[in-house]
């Protein structure tokens, strides 16, 4: 574990820092996953993921299960419209105990990210908001004047400031020859084994998606295993609906009785009494 202080001036330990990427770039593979609520997050610490991708909005859910994990943070576009607010809200996350943050923005907005000493993520190859630039959702450097553009991009982002990159359906021999060229420590989605971090959704890993995108490999069968929660949920409520219904519940078991001989009192107290209503 490292010993930090947060962007917020708070004392913290993390399995990895921004320095340790970087180090390991080309020495070793990171494992990288999403979470979005305390308890998924927790499941990654303990299966001893090494980074999380999140949003912003769940940063405050996520670090409170997994208080030792790297934590990228994105800045949706359209929730933080212009450079000012996108600033705001990556000092946000950055207090809040988000380690680095990431955008799909344009090299001004990594500029002014990194400018303001925040670790900053790009994403290039298949952006997928901006996927009508390249024809729709689909695979990038495939050809050698594509890879030869990606290359260009990279550059363009190191210089911006960033130090790492999503690279999104990217051929992987592409990866293999722009990797150790580059600086930045780049993230494959779908973009083959030779990057430095390997991303996978955490519903894709454990099969929790009905439609997992080609990339994915699935290594658990979470979607069996809810079918059956939810069979057992219907199952329960639909039991107490008709329990309630034909008078099975409550019953003596499960309700209050009063002491010996206070309910003969209490009839007895109630015919003396005036009517409620007169």
């Amino acid at each position: 574990m490292r010993r930090i202080y947060t962007y917020g001036g708070y004392p913290a330990t993390r399995n990895h820092t921004v320095a340790d990427f970087i180090a390991g770039k080309g020495k070793r593979k990171f494992v990288q996953t999403t979470a979005f609520t305390r308890i998924e997050a927790a499941a990654a610490e303990a299966a001893g993921i090494d980074h999380l991708s999140i949003s912003d909005y769940e940063l405050a859910e996520v670090r409170a299960g997994a208080p030792h994990t790297f934590i990228t943070t994105a800045l949706p576009a359209t929730d933080h419209i212009t450079h000012d607010d996108m600033l705001r809200a990556a000092i946000n996350a950055a207090a809040g105990g988000a380690d680095a943050v990431y955008t799909i923005r344009s090299l001004k907005a990594v500029e002014k990210l990194a400018d303001e000493g925040l670790s900053v993520q790009g994403h290039l190859g298949l952006i997928p908001r901006m996927s009508t630039k390249i024809g729709g959702l689909r695979a990038y450097g495939r050809t050698a004047d594509e890879a030869m553009k990606l290359a260009e991009d990279l550059r363009r982002l190191e210089d911006a400031g960033a130090y790492a990159v999503e690279l999104e359906c990217v051929a992987d021999e592409a990866i293999a020859e722009l990797s150790p060229r580059t600086g930045l420590v780049t993230h494959s989605i779908g973009s083959g084994g030779a990057a430095d971090v390997i991303f996978l959704f955490q519903e894709d890993a454990c099969g929790d998606n009905p439609n997992p995108p080609r990339h994915a490999k699935v290594f658990a069968d979470m979607a069996s295993a809810r079918a059956k929660l939810e069979a057992e949920r219907m199952k329960g409520l639909t039991a107490f609906r008709d329990a309630v219904q034909n008078a099975t519940y409550p019953d003596a078991a499960t309700s209050i009785a009063m002491k010996p001989g206070e309910h003969d009192k209490l009839r007895e107290a109630l015919d003396k009494r005036r009517p409620f209503h007169e």
